[in-house]
């Protein structure tokens, strides 16, 4: 019974936790007005086999009704038509400029030598590194300048709505979102006197050009694999404010197109964190079990092989397992079957992070878009 009431406790915890998350998290507002005089924001693009997602976030850009902008796109090493579509759009339109990626050294990340190639090249005061999978509501350049000039923002980074389009990732992306709400306390992150690091999502990052060039831009982290989640810890060491937003109004990402690329970025980020801690990673694994899964373990086991006594308690956190789902899902416009297949996307979750660990202790390295990164090329 206690183990029971500790299981119910920490979930009551984590839907306070995420009721303050979604009350403190910021949306753009489309009555929002820009500055005067607008400052010029250089809109950053690493592109690598993009040609499924490219144009349509490079015509979602260049509606937007900001003023005074301009779209830098780095082909980074693409062997599909991510260059030739680029070119076409460029061509019409003086705003966008393309440019062709130097080889990348052997102490570099694919996509921080990518974005740090583009930051110096680009002219603005402002700096959004944007992903080629990203599509972006009219106004959002105009929104969410407004708010990272009032919050004082070092980073802003935030929560795009995930598309998905077939049936397992409607499944399991939700689960991303659900168990950053329910666990991250960024409520008190936001409100701390000190300044402290919040959540950056390689997605969309916007960075005040003095302070990404403070911090040494992307060479900082040149050797992450997600490489997001560091910059905001350098920002943060920096002494510059690091915000996250709900970013689901004005931008929206598909950045899985099949089931194994969904395996490979999973697997992507649980070995970065392994190569962290792999401790903190064990704990992390039993932790999302035993409050998100084992539940409905004992709710099947009080239905179909015998009452434990414990039912009415068992329903309770099954019950609110399903509240946390639905409070993240529906402020994200998240598919409704995820909810109602929690069991099946949770458990997804936790093969990716026992293949990614395992990798990692056997130093077998982590693919990602056809790159082998490991130990022995020096890249964590």
């Amino acid at each position: 019974m206690l183990y029971h009431l500790i299981i119910a406790g920490g979930l009551v915890l984590f839907m306070l936790n995420l009721f303050l998350n979604l009350r403190v998290l910021k949306r753009p507002r489309a009555d929002s007005r820009p500055p005067e005089p607008a400052p010029l924001i250089s809109v950053l693009i690493p592109a690598r086999d993009e040609e499924a997602n490219i144009e349509t976030c490079l015509k979602s850009l260049q509606e937007q009704d900001y003023p005074n902008f301009e779209i830098l796109v780095l082909d980074d090493h693409s062997s599909d038509n991510t260059a030739a579509i680029v070119e076409r759009l460029a061509a019409r339109d003086s705003r966008v400029r393309l440019f062709k990626s130097e080889p990348l050294p052997e102490d570099w990340a694919g996509k921080p030598f990518a974005c740090y190639q583009l930051a110096r090249k680009a002219k603005g005061s402002w700096l959004l590194f944007v992903d080629a999978d990203t599509v972006h509501a009219p106004h959002m350049l105009r929104s969410v300048l407004d708010i990272a000039v009032k919050s004082r923002a070092g980073l802003l980074s935030g929560f795009p709505r995930q598309l998905a389009s077939s049936l397992p990732q409607k499944i399991a992306i939700p689960v991303l979102y659900f168990v950053i709400m329910s666990w991250l306390p960024i409520w008190w992150l936001h409100r701390s006197r000190k300044p402290r690091p919040s959540l950056a999502i390689g997605q969309f990052l916007l960075f005040p050009r003095e302070n990404y060039w403070k911090i040494g831009g992307h060479q900082a982290v040149k050797s992450r694999i997600i490489e997001d989640v560091w910059l905001g810890v350098e920002i943060n060491r920096h002494g510059s404010r690091h915000i996250a937003i709900d970013l689901s109004p004005v931008v929206s990402c598909n950045m899985y197109r099949d089931v194994g690329a969904m395996w490979e970025g999973f697997i992507k980020w649980m070995y970065s964190v392994a190569a962290l801690s792999r401790l903190g990673l064990a704990m992390l694994l039993i932790a999302a079990y035993v409050f998100y899964l084992a539940p409905f373990y004992w709710l099947w086991r009080e239905l179909f092989v015998g009452p434990t006594g414990w039912g009415p308690i068992i329903i309770f956190q099954v019950v609110m397992i399903f509240g946390l789902r639905w409070l993240v899902d529906s402020r994200f416009k998240e598919p409704v079957v995820s909810a109602f297949l929690h069991p099946l996307g949770f458990s997804f979750l936790v093969l990716t992070v026992l293949y990614a660990g395992s990798r990692q202790v056997v130093g077998a390295g982590v693919r990602w878009k056809n790159r082998l990164y490991s130990k022995e090329s020096a890249v964590e």
